[in-house]
């Protein structure tokens, strides 16, 4: 397992990082570690404890997002992708960052397998960029319905450049989602 892109330059304090697995390849196929707590020490700070893993399929152009759960629920996502490919973005929603509202992008591929680590503190969502992509997120925290927010996928605020020449498949809900300025300003800058 190695760091391929600490954001720690375009988002401050404790930030998003793009892994890349150890991947074993042969005729029969590939083999890597998805998750292995030793493999993992020291890469993710603080040391995180995953609790679930969630699993979804999405057609191309689906837009999931931009999600994320309020304290004491607050998640920490590693998500990668297992078949297909995302555009995936992380936004910073700590008030008192001094990049509070911005936002980064990776693109994760079944391909490349490498994974995005988005901690709490961070809106997260992704734009399905083929047919059938499917979509894997281990969670620190549990997920819990009265805890759950988003925020506008589209909100010019933000500027999320999203890639051009595919129709957007959007749910009724994060359609409906608030724009940034109006979400509870409910994580600190300095508590995650």
């Amino acid at each position: 397992m190695k760091i391929i892109e600490r954001f720690d330059k375009k988002i401050a304090g404790q930030c998003p990082i793009l892994l890349q697995p150890n991947v074993f390849v042969d005729d029969r196929g590939c083999f890597f570690e998805a998750w292995s707590e030793q493999s993992y020490q020291g890469l993710l700070l603080p040391p995180e404890r995953f609790v679930q893993d969630n699993v979804s399929e999405s057609k191309r152009g689906t837009v999931r997002g931009l999600h994320f759960q309020v304290p004491p629920f607050a998640q920490g996502k590693l998500v990668s992708v297992h078949k297909g490919r995302v555009f995936d973005v992380a936004v910073d929603i700590r008030t008192g960052s001094s990049t509070f509202g911005r936002y980064v992008a990776v693109e994760l591929s079944g391909e490349d397998h490498r994974q995005f680590w988005i901690p709490a503190g961070f809106a997260h969502g992704f734009m399905a960029l083929e047919e059938g992509t499917i979509f894997s997120y281990k969670v620190t925290n549990p997920y819990h319905k009265a805890s759950e927010r988003a925020i506008r996928w589209d909100d010019s605020t933000i500027g999320i450049v999203w890639p051009e020449g595919i129709p957007p498949i959007v749910s009724p809900k994060d359609a409906a989602a608030p724009l940034m300025a109006e979400i509870d300003q409910t994580f600190k800058f300095g508590d995650y």
